[in-house]
């Protein structure tokens, strides 16, 4: 999903006051989210971040497939922080649904179609043979459902009822946003928040 936009000038400066380590974690992710694994090095990594090759290697010893792991630990985290909000912010399950479609789509447009799902654009070709980034992949899909679960859960809706339209809205919303992006369209997250809300509410 999406997280917090940057603009060009942004996507190389990942934040003053901040230490090496996360610094190196933030380009990585940021660059990843629109290079993809293959098409980001190492070395542009550390340019990103104003750190040398030596200290990227000191901080992630297992080089690249390491730190992407790490990058969409990151992708999950800031994901994680708006979905929760915005479901925590809204009492009932389908209007929170929408909301976070919404924002993810004015996200997507301020970023000028740029900043997609770190998580998909970093592990897409790589977690096939990195286990390190298909597990960390695998972990932000599913605590990004769990939320959805527990908001659900939290509504009176039953447990498989759930849990089922937890993978879905997930499912959906991903599928969306790279649409839209492609597109450079808000629409197609827009349409999706407005179903999957239609969705919710038929299991009432």
């Amino acid at each position: 999903m999406k997280t917090t936009p940057v603009h060009d000038e942004q996507a190389t400066d990942p934040g003053a006051g901040l230490g090496t380590r996360e610094r190196i974690v933030r380009a990585a992710s940021r660059l990843m989210q629109r290079q993809g694994y293959e098409g980001t090095g190492i070395k542009q990594i550390s340019q990103a971040a104003e750190a040398t090759l030596g200290s990227v290697y000191h901080f992630f010893p297992g080089g690249k497939q390491e730190l992407a792991a790490e990058a969409i630990r990151h992708g999950d985290r800031e994901f994680a922080g708006m979905l929760r909000k915005a479901l925590d912010g809204r009492p009932d399950p389908a209007e929170a649904v929408l909301a976070v479609a919404t924002e993810v789509a004015a996200e997507l447009r301020a970023s000028d179609w740029l900043d997609g799902c770190p998580v998909t654009a970093t592990s897409l070709g790589a977690a096939a043979h990195a286990p390190g980034i298909q597990q960390a992949a695998a972990a932000a899909f599913e605590g990004w459902r769990g939320l959805v679960r527990d908001k659900l859960l939290a509504s009176g809706f039953g447990g498989q009822d759930a849990s089922e339209l937890a993978h879905t809205v997930i499912n959906t919303l991903e599928g969306a946003e790279f649409t839209a992006q492609v597109a450079r369209s808000e629409e197609p997250l827009l349409i999706a928040g407005r179903h999957l809300a239609r969705l919710i509410d038929s299991y009432r």
